[in-house]
């Protein structure tokens, strides 16, 4: 099947593989030496700088101020990350990052964890100059960019260059409504099964018992420090509690941190790409993690299903198997992607069911 643009009633949309290396090109986008893999088919990842400022609190510089110029207010001290250093859970840190931008006044951006950041309970958010919000950069914004990273549930080690999160430009407006999102599913489906769609595409949560009742993992309270650039070298009983019922419900705990899995295989056309809703406060008293993002082509030659990371907030909350738990926002590509996820680019995810961090090694 050939793909070209679905365009929706005057859309532009998110900024391709392609595109994003012309935006190199034009200095659109600062990106010194590009890392090899830095550029994937709807984003760019960011590396992170040379020091972490460790942060009285998290903040956000607001209309007309620098991030430079709040760091004397809120720094307790400064890092070299060269030859590496432990980022302390429960800490927050601020990194300027190697890449910065200068937009044209009709592209915005916007940033997300990427899936291992996520996985690892790492809460990392972008922030920019005369920001009002994290992982939002306005139209025409033209400076440095910094990550704000916060580690949850496990210390982790760090290094210059390492990349947390990743850049989207888009023009115009993206996000499909319902009714261009059921013409989509009808063109291509997008779930495997009757697709609830309503403020985006509902994906709930899968608590059927797997190989030894498994149905999730739970992150141990006090574990040791992960090294991000370990892939596959820690035990994960070390790190994480199995979660095994054979009622297909589990109680959440507040506080605690859960790796779970969607019911649904999910489906990203490659002239779409599509955004996990971070929160539904109908559904419950907890969130899915950081608003994942999914790449064009994901799911599309094998069966995928979404990893959600959850956090339950005040009060234990029962969380049955089918329960909607969040939404997918299907955003239409300017381009089809050069490399589309799976076929063309190598990931730890392709494919995925239930899986942790890529630092982990099969349990």
């Amino acid at each position: 099947m050939g793909w070209g643009v679905f365009a929706y009633g005057g859309i532009m949309g998110v900024l391709s593989d392609d595109q994003i290396r012309a935006a190199i090109g034009d200095g659109t986008m600062a990106c010194p030496d590009p890392a090899p893999g830095q550029v994937q088919p709807a984003s760019l990842d960011l590396r992170l700088g040379d020091v972490a400022h460790r942060m009285r609190a998290s903040f956000l510089p607001g209309r007309e101020a620098r991030v430079a110029d709040r760091l004397a207010q809120f720094e307790m001290h400064a890092m070299p990350l060269t030859g590496g250093a432990v980022l302390e859970r429960g800490c927050v840190y601020l990194v300027p990052l190697v890449e910065s931008v200068a937009l044209p006044d009709d592209t915005a951006a916007v940033a997300n964890a990427k899936s291992s950041t996520g996985r690892l309970d790492l809460l990392t958010r972008l922030v920019t100059d005369g920001g009002k919000e994290f992982d939002r950069v306005a139209a025409g914004y033209r400076g440095p960019l910094y990550a704000e990273i916060c580690p949850r549930s496990f210390s982790v080690l760090v290094r210059p260059g390492m990349r947390l999160n990743q850049l989207r430009l888009r023009r115009g407006r993206a996000a499909l409504d319902d009714a261009a999102l059921q013409a989509l599913h009808a063109r291509t489906p997008l779930v495997d099964g009757a697709p609830t769609i309503d403020g985006g595409l509902a994906f709930s949560v899968d608590l059927s018992p797997g190989p030894g009742d498994l149905v999730g993992w739970r992150a141990k309270p006090h574990a040791g420090v992960v090294d991000l650039d370990r892939i596959g070298a820690y035990d994960p009983h070390d790190f994480w509690e199995p979660i095994r019922t054979r009622e297909r419900r589990v109680v959440l705990d507040p506080g605690a941190f859960y790796i779970l899995v969607s019911r649904e295989a999910v489906t990203i056309p490659p002239d779409h790409a599509a955004e996990m809703a971070p929160y539904l406060a109908m559904v419950g008293e907890f969130r899915v993690h950081y608003a994942g993002f999914f790449d064009p082509g994901f799911g599309l030659e094998a069966p995928a299903r979404g990893v959600l990371e959850v956090r339950c907030h005040e009060a234990p909350f029962v969380l049955e198997h089918g329960q909607v738990v969040g939404r997918l926002v299907y955003e239409a590509m300017e381009q089809v992607p050069s490399a589309v996820y799976g076929r063309d680019i190598a990931s730890n995810y392709h494919g995925q069911g239930l899986k942790l961090a890529k630092q982990f090694a099969a349990p």
